[in-house]
């Protein structure tokens, strides 16, 4: 099985990442008022929630659930300079490289107790920032690459010279001060787009670290956020009232969100959201041992999903019986869904959608 795909937490110092983390993972990572509290990239394996799991195992009842996970990294914090090494960012770079997408902490509250490293509360400045030192590591990335291709493309080679024109486009694209995500390209630009492992080329998913008196969703700094990036690639939330609720009782904490009139942790919010960002989706299985989410691809087909499982269904595959999650709930088992001729025999051609439930059928 491949490795887990990853979302690092990226920002400036003092943005609220590795508080958001201990958040998520329920861990004790320093979270100090102080820059690069966090010099080695901490991990953490987050559960995904996901009402369809619970659902599933009502109607099952095996002994164990088994939900879908996915991995969080606290990279610390990035500074002016980073991409020539300052505050060192050559490391944290590195680190930015080796995940596939990214939570941006973006820092919306007022606080004099935690040091600024502009001295001043400005979202969209610190986005800027950030962006900027990511933009300028890729620049130097595509001007080696560039070096070496047009050596070659001088020669006469036909690839090299295409890839060289490529090339002096994502150059001028990047020092417009444009991300490589939003450059169109053809299927081979995009293949040599793909092997440059650009740190703008990442999907990005920005978080508004407001106050507490923020947390609803009505924080003015998160909204200009909002505005200027798309307000579908913001989520507003308090990292630090996050970190706290941890410390509730269930009850304590469910009153407590229901005061700051919320309906759940906003770590719930950001951990599918994150997964959507990775391109993730989930299928299930289930037998008389345990009901299980498994995390693939979108795109995935049966085979490949039934090499998650086990590598052995991958190489002896014969079909995959497969019912959505929603026509299991309404037939009430997998039994009536059979009867109700819900359960379809699915080949090698198979698309795995969000919510099938599968049983793989395989040669020994």
């Amino acid at each position: 099985m491949s490795r887990a795909l990853r979302a690092g937490i990226v920002g400036l110092p003092n943005a609220g990442k590795s508080t958001l983390f201990n958040a998520l993972t329920a861990s004790s990572v320093p979270a100090e008022a102080y820059p690069f509290t966090t010099i080695d990239p901490n991990v953490g394996v987050v559960e995904v929630p996901d009402p369809r799991l619970d659902r599933i195992f009502e109607l099952v009842r095996p002994p164990q659930k088994v939900p879908a996970v996915v991995e969080f990294v606290d990279i610390a914090g990035l500074v002016e300079g980073a991409h020539r090494g300052e505050g060192l960012g050559n490391r944290f770079l590195a680190h930015i490289r080796e995940v596939e997408a990214l939570v941006h902490v973006v820092r919306c509250f007022d606080d004099a107790n935690v040091a600024h490293p502009a001295a001043s509360v400005d979202p969209l400045r610190d986005v800027g920032m950030v962006e900027t030192e990511l933009l300028l590591a890729d620049l130097e990335t595509v001007e080696r690459r560039l070096d070496r291709t047009e050596r070659v493309a001088r020669s006469g080679d036909r690839d090299a010279q295409r890839e060289s024109e490529f090339l002096h486009r994502l150059r001028d694209w990047l020092g417009e001060g444009r991300p490589a995500r939003e450059l169109e390209c053809r299927k081979e630009e995009c293949e040599v787009l793909g092997s440059l492992f650009l740190l703008t080329g990442k999907a990005v998913l920005y978080l508004a670290n407001v106050a507490e008196s923020g947390a609803a969703g009505d924080d003015q700094r998160a909204t200009a956020l909002a505005d200027a990036v798309g307000a579908d690639a913001v989520l507003a939330l308090c990292c630090q009232l996050e970190a706290d609720l941890l410390s509730l009782e269930p009850e304590e904490r469910l009153e407590y969100m229901e005061a700051l009139g919320l309906d759940r942790p906003g770590v719930e919010r950001l951990i599918r959201l994150t997964y959507e960002l990775l391109g993730l989706i989930t299928f299930f299985t289930f037998n008389e041992k345990e009901v299980r989410a498994w995390t693939v691809r979108r795109g995935t087909l049966a085979p490949q999903a039934a090499g998650v499982v086990h590598t052995d269904f991958e190489k002896g595959f014969i079909r995959a019986e497969t019912v959505s999650y929603d026509d299991l709930v309404t037939a009430g088992s997998l039994k009536a869904a059979r009867e109700e001729g819900l359960v379809r025999a699915e080949g090698r051609e198979h698309l795995v959608e969000d919510g099938d439930i599968l049983l793989f059928r395989a040669q020994a």
